[in-house]
């Protein structure tokens, strides 16, 4: 084990330059014609509310000129769980929502290829890559319900444990808490328990034993204060175990009943360059909350090259199974898999 030096703290991307957006919209004197209610599970302070979805909000209410508001409702506050906004946007209980296609399993089969085992990148390159397969292959498929106006991931997936995992053979027995059906595959295969749960859940889950450990991205533990309830983190050096994928999403009947000019302000703040935005600003948001786990005496794992080989190694068998799956039921698992591979290395480079 050795613990990483402190990172310095970074301000990132002009996504959150948005912000500033926010003092010339309240001077706005021109009322909405149009109010957009966004849904979505997280407190508003946690970041992807804070840096992404707030503003964008401010930033389409602007380019409006005021004629669209969008108001936020963050910590389900519209009512439901988590794994109803899908249904809700698709309803229209709420105008947009920003979730995870993982906590409806089975459901978004194609976006599953970003979440297995080894392939992530860098959340910016991969945000690309889920869009540009997503145009090709899911947008008119997987989609076909709802108006899509970003698809992205998030950084590198961190184990945070209570107990210390340096090595594969520590994960036998642990209750880990992990956020999609392929990432439940993979660590099962790699000798744990895992529990499925949304994200809000995970403190109470942590705080009581229902679990032992859970794998989300740095940029969520400040805001569940989840560095308050494990002492480790294990990391992999340069490469990432596992992401998970993102949408925002828009009522289909809402987005076409719009005016063609507000229409394009919509779509002038969706699609591919959003998806990448939002990808760089949750990786770069990552930062904070590991200095300050670091701060707070946390002990970071980072398993040298030769151990996170096993771990390649071993979860082969989940990338394997998901291809057959998806062969069996006609989507050309193996094709989904090579192209996106294909993707991430092209916006890897650039």
């Amino acid at each position: 084990m050795k613990q990483i030096a402190k990172t310095p703290l970074r301000v990132v991307g002009a996504i959150g330059m948005a912000a500033l957006s926010l003092a010339a919209t309240s001077s706005l004197a021109v009322a909405a014609d149009v109010t957009l209610r966004l849904h979505q599970m997280l407190p508003p302070q946690a970041s992807v509310p804070k840096n992404i979805l707030e503003p964008w909000m401010a930033k389409i209410q602007e380019e409006s000129g005021g004629r669209i508001e969008i108001q936020h409702f963050p910590s389900m506050q519209l009512g439901g769980k988590p794994p109803e906004l899908v249904d809700q946007a698709i309803d229209g209980v709420a105008d947009i929502v920003w979730t995870l296609p993982g906590y409806t399993p089975g459901r978004f089969p194609r976006t599953e290829v970003f979440e297995l085992p080894f392939i992530m990148t860098d959340a910016e390159a991969v945000s690309r890559s889920f869009w540009q397969l997503a145009e090709e292959t899911m947008l008119d498929e997987d989609f076909k319900d709802m108006k899509v106006l970003g698809l992205w991931v998030h950084g590198p997936g961190i184990i945070h444990s209570k107990e210390p995992i340096e090595k594969l053979e520590d994960l036998n027995g642990v209750k880990l808490r992990s956020p999609t059906r392929v990432t439940n595959q993979m660590f099962k295969s790699l000798g744990a328990t895992p529990i499925g749960m949304p994200v809000p859940a995970v403190p109470e889950a942590l705080s009581k034993g229902v679990i032992d450990a859970t794998v989300i991205p740095w940029e969520v533990t400040g805001a569940l204060k989840v560095n308050e309830l494990v002492d480790y983190h294990t990391t992999f050096g340069d490469d990432a175990l596992y992401t998970a994928t993102f949408i925002l999403g828009m009522n289909r009947d809402r987005y076409d009943a719009l005016p063609d000019d507000l229409k394009a302000v919509i779509d002038a703040n969706s699609g591919l360059e959003l998806s990448a935005l939002a990808g760089k600003q949750m990786q770069a948001d990552d930062t904070p909350p590991r200095d300050q786990a670091i701060a707070n005496g946390a002990t970071i794992v980072e398993l040298p090259a030769e151990e996170v080989a096993r771990w390649r190694e071993a979860s082969q068998a989940t990338i394997d199974g998901w291809i057959a799956e998806m062969d069996e039921k006609g989507l050309d698992g193996s094709g989904l898999y090579q192209r996106a591979v294909e993707l991430i290395e092209e916006n890897s480079s650039m």
